[in-house]
């Protein structure tokens, strides 16, 4: 790389704001210029496919790789408890109704009152992280949700109460609402742009292998003990300790370090992110977080939006309302019925095996996010959460149909398959959003706007998630597959939603998203539109070609 290629321009720019999208053209020094005063800058590596960023930034990719596994935690602890109120063991020991038969029960209150505690504390969670993350960094906060997970599980261990395991409830909502506002911020600030969406849309993959575990172990255990639920739960210390390993292993994020005005941690996190990686110029990396970070600062004081709440002003409420769209539209699309209470769910509308559909649906779950890692940096974030959208309410209309006319041999099969084609469209649209809501923000309020958008979908679903277990429930309102037509309807507008609120981040930095919010880019062009840093590779790769 050229020396004039590394060092920022000290010159102040002053440029002229349009509303076009794009500029006119520059030199070859003033784009560079012009780069710089956007807190803009080239890396060298710009150039490079996915493939070649994940080989030559091995230890780095390491790090985001080992990170996402982490949340397999996540993903196996909801989809574990959400399975097992329908183990006979769990309602024998945690009944607390008997129904016309005789029989012991687990009221639809009890089931919803647990998933609005869960709820609750995982806002809680994620709305007050942000605070602790500033102050102390974001491998502390790796530690602290990791305690709060720890010790919810071992009161799942120990409750024989249904009232005891509303401690679990407010503990591992605590930890898993800290881990979804962690993540998604962490991996962004480390890897590298290039292969970005893949680290960043693993974490979900990840998260849903360890969804599919969960029914796969109550299956297993079903066979030989139906009343066996406590060695499912045990289970989940394998993952727990995991966790904590790989916290030990991962440095704090760089940018929180330049944030905080810790240059040589941040350079020596820089160093073992990026061990192993040739001619990697440290100084220059660390230069390049500073002057983006040093433009935001200049551009917040500019504004007088240097508070945590500037997340819901201006340009940087904006950026707010943009990460919010997918996480929002998860349970208005049907998330609790297809997802939280997928087994409960087909017991209730009578499918005789619901742990074995769950699976199959989890498979092919797993199945579409190892599709959506390989393209998440060659179609982008954008069109996979909007056709993920999209499919999820086709798929409510479809189920919904089934629910209003005679049943018939087909309508199981009919239900096993939009069931399986609505998780397809989930987890698509839940790998964009949880892309999208560590890269959208600034690095300035990274930890806050990642917080909030997180919490955004949990505080629809405080009232939805109560709901469902009534609407699904035979002895209460009794929906069965009409639920679906409910979901339909409110999940439409989030199709609208999505195509005009939801960018696409594939392949920018940090600076050059900046820039498009602050030059007032629709959302919907941001892909059409091109940044400084790319007026400056276009203008270099035209000078080499002319000297060819």
């Amino acid at each position: 790389m050229a020396e004039s290629e590394k060092q920022p321009a000290s010159d102040a720019i002053v440029h002229q704001e349009s509303l076009d999208n794009e500029a006119p053209p520059l030199t070859e020094k003033d784009a560079m210029a012009e780069a710089a005063a956007r807190g803009q800058g080239l890396d060298g590596y710009e150039d490079l496919t996915v493939w070649e960023t994940i080989k030559v930034f091995k230890m780095n990719s390491l790090i985001c790789s080992l990170v996402a596994i982490s949340t397999a935690t996540d993903g196996y602890q909801i989809g574990l408890i959400g399975n097992l109120i329908a183990n006979p063991g769990f309602v024998r020991q945690f009944g607390n109704q008997i129904d016309a038969s005789g029989k012991t029960v687990l009221s639809s209150s009890v089931i919803s009152n647990w998933g609005l505690v869960g709820s609750i504390s995982q806002i809680i969670g994620m709305l007050g992280l942000p605070f602790v993350t500033d102050r102390f960094g974001r491998k502390f906060s790796m530690y602290l949700y990791w305690l709060f997970i720890a010790l919810g599980l071992v009161v799942e261990c120990v409750g024989r109460d249904h009232k005891v395991w509303y401690a679990s409830k407010v503990l591992g909502g605590l930890g898993v609402g800290c881990l979804q506002t962690t993540v998604p911020g962490y991996i962004t600030e480390v890897a590298p742009v290039r292969a970005r969406g893949v680290f960043l849309t693993s974490w979900t993959m990840w998260w849903v292998i360890g969804q599919f575990f969960a029914p796969v172990a109550l299956q297993v255990l079903s066979k030989k003990d139906p009343y066996d639920y406590l060695t499912p739960i045990y289970t989940q210390w394998s993952q727990v300790g995991l966790m904590l390993i790989i916290y030990l292993f991962v440095p704090e994020s760089p940018v929180w370090c330049v944030n905080h005005g810790k240059p040589e941690q941040a350079k020596a996190a820089l160093r073992y992110i990026n061990k192993g990686t040739a001619d990697f110029d440290i100084e220059h990396a660390y230069n390049l977080l500073l002057l983006n970070i040093e433009h935001e600062n200049q551009v917040a004081a500019e504004q007088r939006s240097q508070s945590w709440w500037s997340i819901f002003k201006g340009r940087d409420g904006i950026r707010t309302l943009c990460a919010c769209v997918l996480p929002l539209s998860g349970f208005f699309i049907g998330l609790g019925v297809f997802f939280t209470y997928g087994s409960y769910f087909f017991q209730q509308v009578g499918m005789k095996d619901p742990f074995m559909i769950t699976c199959i649906t989890s498979s092919i779950n797993i199945a579409a996010t190892i599709v959506v890692v390989f393209v998440s940096d060659v179609v982008g974030r954008r069109p996979l959460g909007f056709y993920g959208v999209t499919l999820c309410v086709l798929c409510n209309i479809g189920v919904g149909i089934l629910g209003v006319v005679p049943k018939g041999k087909a309508t199981k099969a009919l239900l096993v398959l939009f069931s399986c084609l609505w998780n397809v469209g989930l987890v698509t649209m839940a790998s964009a959003s949880w892309s999208l809501v560590g890269e959208i923000p600034s690095a300035r309020l990274r930890h806050y706007t990642t917080g909030f958008s997180a919490a955004s979908g949990n505080i629809t679903g405080l009232g939805l998630g109560y709901l469902v277990p009534y609407m699904l429930n035979a002895a209460e309102w009794n929906w069965g597959l009409k639920t679906c037509w409910f979901f339909a309807g409110v999940g439409a507008p989030f199709v609208v939603a999505t195509w005009f609120l939801v960018p696409e981040t594939r392949h920018r930095t940090s600076g050059e998203l900046d820039e498009l919010f602050e030059r007032k880019i629709k959302p919907y062009r941001f892909h059409k539109t091109t940044s400084a840093t790319q007026r400056v590779q276009i203008d270099l790769k035209s000078r080499e070609q002319y000297e060819l």
